[in-house]
Formats: C-alpha cells, structure tokens, sequence
C-alpha cells in the first residue's frame, strides 16, 4: 500500500500557485482598468473645431472659443468641473446672431490641461478670468456661470464689479452641500487611492454622473460619455482634479449679499446636486436678483433644452454702457510761493 504524502506538505506546496494566480487576475484587472494619459494632438483633432484657439492665460494653453457677432454684447462662459465649453455650444447657436460669446476650458479641464500654478481653486480661477479678458481687449461684459463656473463668477463680480454689466449664474455653487458628496469628489480625496484610482477607466463613473446630472435620461449618450472621459485624460487634467479635490476650502457666501450687479438665475427643477432651495438663497442674498425655474430640466439646463434657456437670458441681456470715469482729483491747496527772478550780472 502506497504512503499518503502529509496534506501539510501538499498545502505549502499549493499556496504559491494559488498567490501567483491571485497577483495574475490582479494584474490583468489592472491592465484592463488602466487608462493612459491620451496624446494631446489626438484629443485637439477629436474635439477642437475651426473655432478653437490656444492662446496664454496666465501661463497656460488655453483652449478658447470666441463666436458669435463680434459687435454683439460680450458674453463670457464659464463651464463647471469636470465639463467644457462644449456645454455651451446650443447657446452659441442661439445667441451667435446678437451676441459675442466667448467659452473657454478651464486649467485643468476640456482642452486646456495643467496649470504651471498649480492652484486650482476657485479664486485662482477668477484670477485666471481676468487674465482671459484683458489678452482678449475685453473692458466690460456679461458673465455667464454653470455649477463650480458659477462659483467663479459670482467670486469675479464681487471682487471686480466695475469690469461685469450683468451676472447669470446657471445652477451655482455657492453654498455648503447637505447631500452626500459626489463619488468622483470623495475617490479623489482619497490617500492613496484617490492617486490610483484617477489612472482607472472613467467610462463608468462618467455615466453614472451624467445619469444624475440630467433630467432626460436619453441624455447620457455613448458620444456624451466618450467626450468627458477622453477629455478628463487631457495631459494633466486628472492630477489637477485631485489638487482641486484636496484643496478647495468650503465657499463663503457673505460677498453675494454685498453684489450690486444686477443677476440672473437660471435652475434646473430637478437639479440633484444643487438644489433649487440654493436657488432661493441666492435670489434672497443678492439683491434684485431674478430667478427663471425650468420645471423639468436638471443641473445642466444650458444643454438639456438650449433654446428655452437661451431665451431666457436674451430677455435678461441689456446694453453695456460704458464704465464710469473715474472720479477728479480733489483739488489740494498749496502755499503760493514767491516768483524767484534770477539775478542780473
């Protein structure tokens, strides 16, 4: 009869088969889900147009569109995170006629991609606005803020009001959230794994949060999705999601209640991630502020239905004037001295 080998012995002998099998699905689960950064050149061919220029801002490449008619009251579009000035392409249609509108990517976003910076905050991104419309001979305009670009315009006009005749905030930050922090927001806190995890095909993620952004679920189609994560692996855009992820301090509204620039609030009813009682808020903080509630639509209303939004903000829009001079010297006294004559020789 044949001796029985130890199970012991069998088991030791098994478990560095069974380690290498585990590391090997690891690492093929990694492979799959890994996604590299993508070439530049093909991401500006895919989804830059014979509109789009590159020009310095503050030293980035800015990716910026400026259309429409170029005599039409100046319009500046600043998208939220994790978007582009795609978002804003069905109101360039509808306006372009009466308006010059001028989107732009943000650093860190669409396009455009890292800032040497490094900061990506919403008060850098309103130093960042400022650079834009001084490189473009921009003196006065309407600016025009969706989600976290809603936050950067409401920032800009209480810190530079004399430079923006009117102010539309389009579902806007401004406020502490009560809901649950977003999933891509609270992965990228993350030690470590926000680190990782950024390198991970976003395809997923992305439609889930389409799937909570809009209202209409026909929306979130393949095209959508594709765009937002081929542009999120733009040179450097992950990384700054992160920074911005990890350093935005919470906003402070106090500077709305101080805005004297006349206001226009457009809200998605069914906004999940900005509620419309924010909406209240800020019609109650800023003063004279209107509010326009599109029932059905969601937290990016520009795109679900351009056409009523649109209109909305064409019956908002007026003529510039120009910024008021400023204001004379006051006169100051000076002792009248005596003539000096110069001696005869």
């Amino acid at each position: 009869m044949p001796r029985r080998r130890p199970e012991g012995n069998a088991r030791r002998r098994r478990w560095p088969i069974v380690l290498l099998l585990g590391v090997a699905v690891l690492a093929g689960v990694g492979l799959w889900a890994y996604s590299p950064t993508l070439p530049p050149e093909l991401l500006v061919a895919r989804y830059g147009n014979d509109k789009s220029r590159f020009i310095d801002v503050g030293g980035v490449n800015a990716h910026v569109r400026d259309q429409g008619a170029r005599d039409g009251i100046p319009i500046v579009l600043i998208h939220g995170s994790l978007g582009s000035l795609h978002l804003w392409e069905g109101w360039v249609d509808a306006l372009r006629q009466t308006a010059r509108l001028i989107s732009v990517d943000l650093p860190g976003h669409g396009l455009t991609g890292e800032w040497p910076r490094e900061e990506y905050t919403i008060e850098a991104y309103a130093d960042f606005i400022e650079v834009l419309v001084d490189s473009l001979d921009l003196d006065r305009f309407v600016l025009v803020g969706h989600s976290m670009g809603g936050a950067v315009a409401w920032t800009f006009a209480a810190t530079r009001p004399d430079r923006v005749s009117q102010l539309v905030l389009v579902d806007a930050a401004g406020y502490p959230r009560t809901g649950e922090t977003p999933l891509p927001t609270r992965l990228a806190r993350m030690p470590v794994l926000g680190d990782i995890g950024i390198y991970f095909k976003p395809e997923r993620l992305v439609r889930r949060s389409l799937a909570e952004a809009y209202a209409d679920p026909a929306m979130v189609t393949r095209e959508r999705v594709t765009r937002y994560a081929e542009l999120q692996r733009f040179p450097g855009n992950r990384e700054a999601t992160v920074l911005r992820a990890r350093t935005q301090e919470p906003l402070d509204p106090t500077p709305l209640k101080r805005l004297t620039v006349p206001t226009l609030l457009l809200w998605g009813g069914k906004d999940r991630w900005v509620p419309l009682a924010d909406a209240h808020r800020f019609q109650a903080d800023i003063k004279g502020a209107r509010l326009v509630v599109f029932e059905t639509l969601g937290h990016i209303p520009m795109e679900e239905d351009p056409a009523a939004t649109a209109a909305a903000l064409a019956a908002f829009l007026r003529p510039i004037p120009p910024r008021p001079p400023p204001p004379d010297p006051e006169p100051v006294d000076h002792p009248v001295l005596p003539a000096v004559v110069p001696e005869r020789e």
